[in-house]
């Protein structure tokens, strides 16, 4: 997946395409250089929906909701996105020849917050901020009016 790229000509000389890339088999970040005649071929990356059902201690178990079929994904692949993923969320599954690559969260999730802590006083020079505990034991900053159950 190409991160970012710049594009740079210098009078006569040939142009010159520099993109930071991520692997996603492997998660590794790399810088590459590209001149004018270099092609590069597409990787054929199928996505599915599915929906999550639960995890385990190493895997998170998913089922695709047209024909039932369910996959496990190992754990470490996905610990930043179980932050966001509750019972029956739906998700996009990334897959390249079979291989799962990643999964794929909606843009917007709705999580309830399990604890806020009450706002502070006098605490509004600056941006007030406060930290707040959601459903699947996130913890993230929030402005002062977010309340439990929210």
């Amino acid at each position: 997946v190409v991160l970012e790229a710049t594009h740079s000509k210098q009078g006569r000389g040939q142009a010159n395409v520099k993109a930071k890339a991520k692997n996603l088999r492997t998660g590794a970040t790399t810088i590459l250089s590209f001149t004018g005649g270099d092609k590069v071929e597409p990787a054929h990356i199928e996505k599915r929906k599915m929906n999550f059902l639960y995890l385990d201690d190493s895997n998170i178990y998913l089922m695709d909701s047209s024909d039932y079929s369910q996959i496990e994904i190992d754990l470490s692949k996905v610990e930043w996105e179980m932050n966001f993923l509750k019972e029956n969320s739906e998700v996009q599954v990334r897959m390249f020849q079979d291989e799962i690559l990643d999964i794929e969260l909606p843009a917007n999730v709705d999580l309830k917050v399990t604890y806020a802590p009450d706002a502070v006083k006098g605490n509004t020079t600056t941006n007030p901020q406060k930290k707040v505990t959601l459903e699947t034991n996130f913890e993230l900053e929030t402005p002062m009016f977010i309340k439990e159950n929210d």
